[in-house]
């Protein structure tokens, strides 16, 4: 039976994939579309790195068909049904096959290897360790995984990102237990601060204070995986372009998937707007629905502090083809270094998990008004975070 449709979302008259404040023209709209409303395109990561290897890019699948027929295709049933009993418990095998992941171990269960260098030798025991089950995702002693993540290039990058969260973002975070332990989950947080220093701070958080120990793969906007050089390191670090194939490839491989619904509106938002969050992108919602994958809110505080926009030229923007061109009290004043971060502090709270897949089901997905409201109640959530945290 299909899920009532609450009344409020008759009055949205957005559709899933559409972007606020962007202004006419073909590349702007393509650098702040949400990437999981357009049809499968070629991964600027998956190109990049074909690109070093030396090798094609291959073609990505066909896109799945519906799984219902058209009414007029459909064939009359002519057996019985199935007794409710019989056919939950037939439901709940095949889930159970079909969301088989592999099983990250525990931090006393991973043997502590040698430090591999100076950097290394910095960090304790205890995150050597949660570095060290990583490497489990790299699978067949392969350098990195299908989608470019290098558990080795992770620990050799791992220390700096710890010292910038330990001693120039002091980073303080709570509710840690809401994480799912296993399985595929959704981590939806507000975004802010010019440079993506929230998105790296969650991973690390994340990464402390999860056992067994969890990477969160961020997805970022299909214009960072254009950046030469940048986009590889991004997929080296674990991150990924927020297509729907990558996402949902993911989360059936039991990940975590860390999204930032506000996408380029969240970053480019001036000083006035700081910590209200932005109209979100809606394909989280719907990539969870289909995984049967929980929604955690999480507040990021601090990241709206780190870079204030005074205002954006868009002008500019449009002749460098960039999101945006931010005006700052240090940038474009000192260059380059302008963009780099102030030493703000940061505090990351974590919320009730939403486990919309068990009350609507996948199916709900198909539904672009539903999967709109939903989306709404995730944004309500972690404004609410964000109020009561700052």
């Amino acid at each position: 039976m299909k899920p009532p449709r609450p009344p409020e979302i008759l009055s949205l008259d957005a559709v899933p994939g559409e972007s606020l404040g962007v202004p006419n023209g073909e590349a702007r709209r393509a650098l702040g579309r949400d990437p999981f409303a357009s049809d499968p395109v070629s991964d600027p990561f998956v190109d990049r790195l074909a690109e070093l290897r030396g090798t094609a890019t291959p073609p990505l699948p066909e896109p799945t068909p519906p799984k219902t027929a058209p009414p007029e295709a459909r064939e009359p049933e002519s057996r019985e049904p199935e007794p409710d009993s019989l056919r939950d418990s037939g439901r709940e095998s095949e889930r159970e096959s079909e969301r088989a992941w592999t099983r990250t171990p525990r931090i006393d269960e991973i043997e502590l290897p040698l430090p591999s260098g100076f950097a290394e030798r910095l960090l304790d025991d205890d995150v050597r360790r949660r570095l060290a089950a990583l490497t489990h995702m790299a699978e067949g002693g392969a350098p990195y995984d299908r989608f470019g993540f290098s558990p080795a290039a992770a620990q050799t990058a791992f220390p700096l990102f710890h010292a910038l969260y330990r001693a120039y973002f002091r980073v303080r975070s709570e509710g840690h237990e809401r994480v799912p332990v296993e399985g595929p989950a959704v981590l939806a947080a507000n975004h802010g601060g010019l440079l993506p220093f929230d998105g790296a701070m969650t991973v690390v958080d994340v990464l402390l204070h999860t056992d067994p120990p969890r990477l969160a793969r961020a997805v970022v906007d299909r214009w960072a995986g254009t950046l030469p050089w940048v986009n590889v390191f991004f997929a080296r670090m674990g991150q990924v372009v927020g297509t729907r194939e990558n996402v949902m490839d993911l989360l059936d491989d039991g990940q975590l998937v860390l999204v930032f619904p506000e996408g380029m509106d969240g970053v480019r938002k001036n000083v006035t707007q700081r910590y209200r969050l932005q109209r979100f992108h809606v394909g989280f919602v719907e990539a969870a629905l289909r995984a049967q994958a929980p929604i955690v809110p999480m507040a990021v505080v601090g990241s709206d502090d780190q870079a204030p926009i005074l205002f954006d030229l868009s002008e500019l923007a449009r002749r460098f083809r960039v999101p945006f061109f931010p005006v700052t009290p240090t940038f474009p004043w000192l260059g380059p270094l302008g963009l780099l971060p102030y030493p703000v502090s940061y505090r990351i709270v974590y919320g009730e998990p939403l486990h919309f897949h068990e009350k609507f089901g996948p199916d709900a997905a198909d539904d672009p008004q539903l999967v709109r409201y939903l989306a709404n109640q995730v944004r309500r959530d972690i404004q609410l975070l964000l109020d009561r945290n700052r």
